[in-house]
């Protein structure tokens, strides 16, 4: 599903997450978001109007190494069923 792209010597930092199926509380799902910082902070705060993240979910951006780019991660639970 995911292709693993390389572009130069650009490489993505690496970053702990946690264990995606802790015992009886569901599945974790993760979301991640490029774009340039004012962008990024803009969509953050529309998803938080739609009741859907609080701002603070998000991580801290990380720059991607791209210019003006920077990525965040948002973790949420997922209950099936």
């Amino acid at each position: 599903m995911f292709q693993e792209t390389t572009s130069g010597d650009r490489s993505m930092p690496a970053i702990a997450l946690p264990d995606s199926t802790p015992s009886g509380s569901g599945e974790t799902v993760r979301l991640m978001m490029f774009g340039s910082l004012p962008c990024v902070r803009q969509e953050i705060h529309h998803l938080h109007l739609k009741d859907y993240a609080e701002p603070n979910d998000w991580s801290r951006p990380l720059s991607t190494g791209r210019p003006n780019e920077v990525m965040v991660i948002l973790t949420k639970r997922c209950r099936l069923g």
